[in-house]
């Protein structure tokens, strides 16, 4: 075998290169890693690769991605998220601000029942944007309120981006779970903070101009849009919590609930089932793309020695902890402005858990703080995601420089909250260690 150094050197050096060249995150991982398996391992170890490939995509860890994303495209086609933004707009519309503090409280709530960013996304900038454009709203609130909004699919649970890290970082799926809730109403209300403040100080770009009010008799009504998604995420997060059900089995009755939700609603038909179908094969086929490929390389570097060298050149560092874990999520917020989310979780956390876990760090509080980090990728430029969702839904009027500006204050009460949580971990912990 060759050296460790010069397999990691060359193994990150040419990673890097494909990644800025535009080669796609799955094609890069896979095919670097039959290619140093090839020449730095033996040709025999090939073997490998279709091994992990099957037990990968066969994991009954993993079905519970594949569901979760098909109840979040059930949710967005059967057209939930406008019976919601109706409740929200009949309770806040008459406040400076209402329609983007109802957006952030929607988007929590989708965060509740989807477990991905993009149908929230999608279905508010769809629905939300123009209608705060119309009522003088500025493209700044109303474009970052959605984009910040939507991030919270992968915090709240329950989270698909929790459920890779659970299995990589082989830290337990239900106490991240568990421990995503209170920093996701976190950054919630510091958004919602965010947005009343604003509201106050600048009403005129905050719908103060053109704000409707409604009698109490049509907000009373309104509240049944509430009763079906609550009813969901009682069921789906209520079974993971109380231990009635392991995530995957939870993922079964989500996916159930969301059809079931939509046939109360007289809303079930082919076209809605096709179309979240093609939605969940579209998304699934890409997740776990990637996972093949980072699993058939992390082996890889791992037999290499090249895991263990990265652990035991940071751990010899004298600097303080806390020095080396800043580091780490500096090198996170870097990597979320160029890569995929499950691609960061498949590079990073196999060397950073066994790092973290030596320097007396709770896994499941820095797990927490891993996906923080990757909320904020999504919303930084040039490719955070959540930017291309709401381009690709935005009217005419708004420009990718308009979307780059507008996530700016959100970005920073994003990194505040992660420093919240880094000062009190029982933000984090208290859930988890109160459940399990």
């Amino acid at each position: 075998m060759a050296d460790p150094v010069f397999t990691t050197s060359l193994l990150f050096g040419l990673m890097l290169v494909l990644l800025v060249v535009g080669v796609p995150v799955a094609f890069a991982l896979g095919g670097l890693s039959i290619g140093m398996i090839y020449f730095f391992w033996s040709p025999m170890a090939l073997n490998m690769v279709p091994i992990r490939a099957f037990a990968t995509a066969s994991s009954f860890e993993y079905l519970a991605i594949p569901l979760f994303i098909f109840m979040a495209a059930m949710l967005q086609k059967s057209r939930i998220a406008e019976d919601l933004y109706d409740t929200m707009q009949k309770f806040f519309g008459g406040l400076r601000g209402g329609l983007a503090i109802g957006t952030v409280a929607i988007c929590t709530l989708f965060a509740a029942m989807a477990g991905i960013s993009g149908a929230a996304t999608i279905s508010m900038g769809m629905i939300a944007v123009p209608a705060m454009l119309a009522r003088g709203y500025g493209k700044g609130i109303a474009l970052g309120s959605v984009a910040a909004g939507g991030s919270l699919g992968i915090l709240i649970p329950p989270s698909v981006t929790m459920i890779v890290y659970g299995i990589v970082g082989n830290t337990s799926i239900g106490k991240l779970y568990a421990g995503g809730l209170l920093p996701g109403l976190l950054m919630s209300a510091l958004f919602i903070v965010y947005l009343v403040t604003r509201g106050w100080f600048q009403p005129e770009i905050s719908g103060g101009r053109d704000m409707k009010r409604y009698s109490w008799g049509e907000k009373l009504v309104s509240l049944k849009a509430l009763v079906l998604p609550v009813l969901l995420i009682v069921t789906v997060m209520g079974s993971i919590l109380v231990g009635i059900a392991s995530v995957s089995e939870a993922s079964a009755i989500g996916a159930g609930g969301s059809i079931l939700c939509a046939l109360v609603l007289g809303r079930l038909n082919w076209p809605v089932v096709r179309e979240a179908c093609e939605e969940t094969l579209h998304l699934s086929c890409m997740i776990f793309w990637i996972v093949i490929g980072a699993t058939a390389l992390s082996t890889f570097y791992t037999a290499m020695g090249a895991s263990r060298l990265i652990e035991g050149l940071v751990l010899n560092l004298e600097v303080n902890r806390w020095v080396i874990l800043v580091g780490m999520l500096s090198i996170l917020f870097v990597m979320g402005m160029l890569l995929d989310t499950v691609g960061i979780i498949m590079i990073t956390v196999p060397i950073f858990v066994p790092i973290i876990i030596k320097l007396g760090f709770d896994p499941v509080w820095f797990g927490i703080l891993f996906i923080m980090m990757m909320e904020v990728g999504f919303l930084t430029p040039p490719f955070g995601y959540n930017l291309f969702y709401l381009r690709g839904v935005a009217p005419p009027s708004v420009s990718m420089i308009d979307i780059y500006f507008s996530v700016v204050p959100f970005v920073v009460l994003m990194l505040l909250a992660i420093v919240i949580c880094m000062m009190a971990p029982a933000i984090i912990l208290v859930v988890p260690n109160a459940l399990f």
